[in-house]
Protein backbone atom coordinates (compact mmCIF):
# COMPACT_ATOMS: atom_id res chain seq x y z
CA UNK A 1 0.00 0.00 0.00
CA UNK A 2 1.26 3.12 -0.99
CA UNK A 3 1.53 6.08 2.03
CA UNK A 4 1.82 9.30 2.06
CA UNK A 5 2.92 11.53 4.95
CA UNK A 6 2.51 15.55 4.40
CA UNK A 7 2.52 19.20 6.62
CA UNK A 8 1.21 21.97 6.04
CA UNK A 9 2.81 24.69 8.39
CA UNK A 10 4.24 21.68 10.55
CA UNK A 11 7.23 19.13 9.85
CA UNK A 12 6.28 15.61 10.07
CA UNK A 13 8.99 13.74 11.51
CA UNK A 14 10.60 10.14 11.26
CA UNK A 15 8.30 9.22 13.82
CA UNK A 16 5.51 9.98 13.10
CA UNK A 17 5.59 8.82 9.57
CA UNK A 18 6.75 5.22 10.82
CA UNK A 19 3.24 5.64 13.24
CA UNK A 20 1.10 6.53 9.99
CA UNK A 21 2.73 4.00 7.93
CA UNK A 22 2.60 0.95 10.42
CA UNK A 23 -1.26 1.97 11.49
CA UNK A 24 -2.86 2.60 7.69
CA UNK A 25 -0.93 -0.93 6.72
CA UNK A 26 -2.48 -2.59 9.79
CA UNK A 27 -5.93 -1.29 9.07
CA UNK A 28 -5.54 -2.06 5.37
CA UNK A 29 -4.26 -5.82 5.85
CA UNK A 30 -7.31 -6.35 8.33
CA UNK A 31 -10.14 -5.03 5.85
CA UNK A 32 -8.55 -5.99 2.48
CA UNK A 33 -6.21 -8.38 0.35
CA UNK A 34 -5.88 -5.09 -1.74
CA UNK A 35 -5.68 -1.51 -0.94
CA UNK A 36 -4.21 1.31 -3.30
CA UNK A 37 -3.32 4.56 -1.41
CA UNK A 38 -3.32 6.69 1.21
CA UNK A 39 -2.82 10.07 2.45
CA UNK A 40 -2.07 12.03 5.70
CA UNK A 41 -1.91 15.22 6.03
CA UNK A 42 -1.33 17.30 8.99
CA UNK A 43 -1.59 20.95 9.74
CA UNK A 44 -2.17 24.22 12.28
CA UNK A 45 -5.80 24.09 13.49
CA UNK A 46 -7.75 26.68 15.87
CA UNK A 47 -6.18 27.13 19.47
CA UNK A 48 -2.28 25.61 18.85
CA UNK A 49 -4.12 22.36 17.89
CA UNK A 50 -2.94 19.93 14.93
CA UNK A 51 -4.94 18.79 12.64
CA UNK A 52 -5.02 15.35 10.42
CA UNK A 53 -6.94 14.60 7.04
CA UNK A 54 -6.80 11.51 5.80
CA UNK A 55 -8.03 9.99 2.29
CA UNK A 56 -7.23 6.40 1.50
CA UNK A 57 -8.26 5.19 -1.63
CA UNK A 58 -9.13 1.41 -0.50
CA UNK A 59 -10.65 -0.09 -3.71
CA UNK A 60 -10.83 1.28 -7.37
CA UNK A 61 -13.70 4.06 -6.88
CA UNK A 62 -14.02 4.09 -2.83
CA UNK A 63 -12.51 6.72 -0.96
CA UNK A 64 -12.62 6.75 2.42
CA UNK A 65 -12.37 10.00 4.70
CA UNK A 66 -11.14 10.48 8.04
CA UNK A 67 -10.47 13.96 10.30
CA UNK A 68 -9.09 14.26 13.55
CA UNK A 69 -8.03 17.47 15.82
CA UNK A 70 -5.84 17.19 18.78
CA UNK A 71 -2.83 19.38 20.54
CA UNK A 72 -0.18 16.03 19.73
CA UNK A 73 -0.14 15.13 16.18
CA UNK A 74 -0.21 10.96 17.26
CA UNK A 75 -3.75 11.62 18.79
CA UNK A 76 -4.97 13.88 16.14
CA UNK A 77 -3.87 11.04 13.68
CA UNK A 78 -5.40 8.03 15.78
CA UNK A 79 -8.62 9.55 16.11
CA UNK A 80 -8.75 10.37 12.07
CA UNK A 81 -7.67 6.52 11.63
CA UNK A 82 -10.28 5.32 14.11
CA UNK A 83 -13.02 7.48 11.98
CA UNK A 84 -12.02 4.91 9.28
CA UNK A 85 -11.87 1.85 10.80
CA UNK A 86 -15.14 2.31 12.45
CA UNK A 87 -16.60 2.74 9.11
CA UNK A 88 -15.27 0.08 7.76
CA UNK A 89 -15.97 -1.98 10.89
CA UNK A 90 -19.55 -1.10 10.11
CA UNK A 91 -19.71 -1.55 6.75
CA UNK A 92 -17.90 -5.32 6.78
CA UNK A 93 -20.48 -5.91 9.80
CA UNK A 94 -23.28 -5.24 6.92
CA UNK A 95 -21.87 -7.62 4.14
CA UNK A 96 -21.40 -10.23 6.41
CA UNK A 97 -24.71 -9.91 7.63
CA UNK A 98 -26.13 -9.75 4.38
CA UNK A 99 -24.28 -12.55 3.01
CA UNK A 100 -24.86 -15.09 5.54
CA UNK A 101 -28.27 -14.36 4.87
CA UNK A 102 -27.65 -14.67 1.65
CA UNK A 103 -25.46 -17.82 2.25
CA UNK A 104 -27.94 -19.70 4.27
CA UNK A 105 -30.23 -19.53 1.26
CA UNK A 106 -28.17 -20.88 -1.14
CA UNK A 107 -25.24 -22.02 0.43
CA UNK A 108 -22.43 -19.27 -1.13
CA UNK A 109 -19.67 -17.83 1.01
CA UNK A 110 -20.36 -14.35 2.28
CA UNK A 111 -19.06 -11.04 0.14
CA UNK A 112 -16.49 -8.95 1.41
CA UNK A 113 -15.87 -5.79 0.62
CA UNK A 114 -13.28 -6.57 -2.45
CA UNK A 115 -15.75 -8.53 -4.19
CA UNK A 116 -18.16 -5.69 -4.97
CA UNK A 117 -17.55 -3.88 -8.54
CA UNK A 118 -17.25 -0.13 -6.77
CA UNK A 119 -14.93 1.00 -9.85
CA UNK A 120 -16.28 3.92 -12.60
CA UNK A 121 -14.79 6.19 -14.94
CA UNK A 122 -15.56 9.74 -15.67
CA UNK A 123 -15.46 12.08 -18.65
CA UNK A 124 -15.49 16.16 -18.37
CA UNK A 125 -17.20 18.07 -21.15
CA UNK A 126 -16.03 21.37 -22.06
CA UNK A 127 -17.58 23.90 -21.82
CA UNK A 128 -19.35 25.30 -25.17
CA UNK A 129 -18.97 29.00 -25.99
CA UNK A 130 -22.29 29.28 -24.60
CA UNK A 131 -21.64 28.36 -21.27
CA UNK A 132 -18.29 30.08 -20.96
CA UNK A 133 -19.94 33.64 -21.84
CA UNK A 134 -22.74 33.03 -18.72
CA UNK A 135 -20.29 31.55 -16.56
CA UNK A 136 -22.66 30.40 -13.62
CA UNK A 137 -22.39 26.97 -15.97
CA UNK A 138 -21.12 24.26 -13.76
CA UNK A 139 -18.80 21.72 -15.96
CA UNK A 140 -20.51 18.95 -17.00
CA UNK A 141 -19.30 15.61 -16.11
CA UNK A 142 -20.75 12.39 -17.26
CA UNK A 143 -19.44 8.85 -16.12
CA UNK A 144 -18.67 6.95 -18.97
CA UNK A 145 -20.30 3.29 -17.26
CA UNK A 146 -23.19 3.64 -15.37
CA UNK A 147 -24.33 0.39 -13.09
CA UNK A 148 -27.63 0.59 -11.58
CA UNK A 149 -27.64 -1.69 -8.86
CA UNK A 150 -30.78 -3.91 -7.31
CA UNK A 151 -30.47 -3.17 -3.95
CA UNK A 152 -33.00 -2.47 -0.55
CA UNK A 153 -32.97 1.03 0.55
CA UNK A 154 -30.55 0.31 3.61
CA UNK A 155 -27.97 -1.75 0.90
CA UNK A 156 -28.43 1.60 -1.11
CA UNK A 157 -27.23 3.97 1.58
CA UNK A 158 -24.13 1.76 2.25
CA UNK A 159 -22.86 1.86 -1.38
CA UNK A 160 -23.68 6.09 -1.46
CA UNK A 161 -21.15 5.90 1.62
CA UNK A 162 -18.71 3.34 0.21
CA UNK A 163 -18.90 4.93 -3.56
CA UNK A 164 -18.07 8.39 -1.42
CA UNK A 165 -20.93 9.96 -3.63
CA UNK A 166 -23.54 12.24 -3.37
CA UNK A 167 -26.64 10.26 -5.16
CA UNK A 168 -26.99 7.26 -6.54
CA UNK A 169 -30.09 5.43 -9.01
CA UNK A 170 -30.41 1.82 -7.85
CA UNK A 171 -33.28 -0.46 -9.05
CA UNK A 172 -35.92 -0.82 -5.36
CA UNK A 173 -35.28 -5.04 -4.68
CA UNK A 174 -38.38 -5.28 -3.39
CA UNK A 175 -40.65 -2.47 -5.79
CA UNK A 176 -38.95 -3.33 -9.02
CA UNK A 177 -39.00 0.54 -9.73
CA UNK A 178 -35.84 3.18 -10.32
CA UNK A 179 -35.32 4.99 -6.87
CA UNK A 180 -32.40 7.60 -5.57
CA UNK A 181 -30.87 8.06 -2.18
CA UNK A 182 -28.99 11.06 -1.90
CA UNK A 183 -27.32 13.39 0.77
CA UNK A 184 -28.67 16.61 2.07
CA UNK A 185 -27.18 19.85 2.93
CA UNK A 186 -28.22 18.71 7.09
CA UNK A 187 -25.79 15.73 6.49
CA UNK A 188 -29.29 13.28 6.17
CA UNK A 189 -29.78 10.80 3.51
CA UNK A 190 -32.53 11.77 1.08
CA UNK A 191 -34.66 8.66 -0.40
CA UNK A 192 -36.69 9.17 -3.84
CA UNK A 193 -39.01 6.99 -5.37
CA UNK A 194 -41.32 7.25 -8.22
CA UNK A 195 -44.63 8.13 -7.82
CA UNK A 196 -47.06 5.03 -9.23
CA UNK A 197 -50.17 5.20 -10.81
Amino acid sequence: MEIRVSGHQIETGEALQTHVADRMNAIADKYFSRAISAHATFGRGPHDSITCDIISHVMQGVVLKGHGQAQDAHVSFESAAEKIEKQLRRYMRRLKDKGAANAAGNGADAPTLDDLDLDAGYTVFEATEAEEEGGDAPAIIAETRVDIPTASVSDAVMMLDLRNTTALLFVNARTGAHNMVYRRPDNMIGWVEPKRN
